[in-house]
């Protein structure tokens, strides 16, 4: 046979877009090709399929190899084509049998001696080749971040000839349902960090409970050193483990990000927090090859950013639209990828540049235009789209000295009451509080006369944007549903207006 046609994927985003590689081989002086926007990496596995072929003891062909990797529009990149490229010259000089590879696809880059080694982004690549019916040819070193796809045919290898003797026939490539130490992925970190070490904060435990049910957007502002942090820190563990569809996506990310990936916390939430000399493109994501940025590889959890007036301005400004839409687009010239960035927000910061105001030591000394002028590094269309504001103070001394574990709500006792409200809220529209859509804000946010009253009160004395309106309503139905309720109260209304404290909060001396 001169024409083979083998399977793999490419990479595109999280996506893993079907390449067809098509081997021809034809008389003529000795010449290898490879067509269809090759990049660098491709180009070079030319030498390297040689050489695996070579020293696994085949013949390589002294003839006009052309191969063409379809479709052409797509970018190539990496050495992840490197089997099928192999696999491919095999079939067309019928050194193998060719039937199987119909219904296999398979990735891999090849070593000189013919081991297989691990590729980036292999999960997407899984799910995409179970979807498409297809087994998967894929280095053992990718086995277990692929084993997580229930219903995947995964065939794992080693090396070359393993690949080839199962498509000869001659040895079957056993792999079992699951990786053992991989059976029973964890649904929360071992020994995460744990709000029974926070003494005293009762109204930030109970701001951030209430986010973990909505899935809010929270700004605490407090003096430096207060536990602005340590409460941050803490907000994974009472997060509900990722549904298989929100793990599988987030896996994903964090698949094809090249940043270490541990399959066996699979379902736990992201936790993400850059430093305030981040980049926008450190961010959203970027490069010539688009990979995604902090807010995507916190996608379904959460994204803490400390000292936030302390972030660029035209940095924190890029994550207004993906906060609304919750995906982001990079476009360059020669692809656009977009990334689900489908995050929590949760930021800290001071309330003035010394971080003193309002502190009852008497410290501070900022006037009231350093203060506004400190507070308006964070514009006031991204404050509007923080859910919550709320002041984390100083605790007393006599506190600290008596502090004691034991007198603190545990992390586990808490998770057990955000994951029911949360339940609530799934049940009853399929979504997190934060995430509902106008109109089913009509159907499940509505208020009695006083509710409504309240609410119209505290828009006109604080000047609410329409924005403002609707969150203060969807921090309300959380509230409700944390206290069990099925209709919003007036106390919900009243304490979801009480987290706008930014919004009602004027600078003093």
């Amino acid at each position: 046979m001169s024409l083979a046609i083998v399977y793999t994927r490419g990479r595109q985003g999280i996506a893993a877009p079907l390449v067809t590689v098509e081997v021809h081989i034809s008389n003529g002086l000795p010449n290898f090709t490879i067509v269809g926007l090759p990049e660098t990496a491709v180009k070079e596995s030319k030498d390297r399929v040689r050489g695996a072929l070579l020293n696994c003891h085949f013949e390589f062909p002294a003839q006009r190899i052309t191969v063409n990797m379809a479709p052409a529009d797509i970018p190539k990149e990496g050495g992840r084509f490197d089997l099928a490229i192999a696999l491919g010259i095999l079939a067309a000089s019928g050194q193998i049998r060719h039937e199987a590879l119909a219904m296999m696809e398979c990735v891999g880059e090849l070593s000189l001696s013919g081991e297989l080694r691990p590729i980036v982004g292999a999960l997407p690549v899984t799910v995409e080749a179970r979807n498409a019916g297809r087994s998967l040819v894929l280095p053992c070193g990718n086995a277990a971040e692929a084993s997580l796809v229930d219903g995947a045919d995964i065939l794992p290898a080693a090396h070359l000839l393993q690949v080839c003797a199962q498509l000869n026939g001659q040895e079957s490539i056993a792999f079992g349902t699951s990786v053992p130490e991989f059976e029973a992925p964890a649904t929360i970190p071992p020994d995460p960090p744990d709000f029974a070490d926070v003494q005293g904060h009762f109204q930030a435990k109970r701001a951030l409970e209430v986010a973990a049910v909505g899935r809010h957007n929270l700004l605490m502002a407090g003096p430096p050193g207060t536990g602005k942090s340590m409460l941050a820190t803490r907000l994974p563990g009472i997060l509900p483990p990722l549904s298989e569809a929100e793990a599988l996506e987030t896996a994903a990310i964090a698949s094809v990000s090249e940043l270490p990936f541990s399959p066996a916390l699979w379902r736990t939430p992201p936790f993400r927090a850059p430093h305030h000399t981040a980049s926008a493109a450190a961010l959203v994501g970027g490069g010539s090859n688009p990979r995604p940025g902090e807010i995507s590889l916190a996608h379904n959890g959460v994204l803490f950013l400390d000292e936030l007036p302390e972030f660029d301005r035209k940095v924190l400004e890029v994550l207004r639209e993906p906060m609304e839409a919750g995906t982001i687009t990079i476009s360059r010239a020669a692809r656009r990828v977009d990334f689900p960035a489908r995050f929590q927000l949760i930021a800290a910061m001071n309330p003035c540049p010394c971080g003193y105001l309002g502190d009852p030591s008497g410290r501070c000394r900022c006037t009231a235009d350093q203060v506004q002028r400190y507070r308006q590094r964070i514009s006031g269309p991204l404050l509007d789209r923080i859910d919550m504001h709320i002041e984390v103070p100083r605790i007393g001394h006599a506190m600290l000295r008596d502090a004691s574990p034991d007198r603190e709500e545990a992390s586990a006792t808490i998770r057990a009451r955000v994951a029911a409200a949360r339940q609530r809220a799934l049940d009853r529209s399929g979504v997190p509080n934060a995430a509902l859509t106008p109109q089913q804000i009509k159907r499940v946010c509505r208020l009695d006369a006083p509710g409504q009253n309240l609410l119209e009160q505290a828009i006109q004395r604080l000047g609410l944007s329409h924005r403002a309106y609707h969150r203060i309503l969807k921090v309300a139905r959380t509230i409700a549903d944390v206290a069990g309720s099925a209709d919003i109260l007036p106390p919900h209304v009243g304490e979801a207006i009480s987290y706008r404290r930014l919004d009602r909060q004027t600078p003093a001396a």
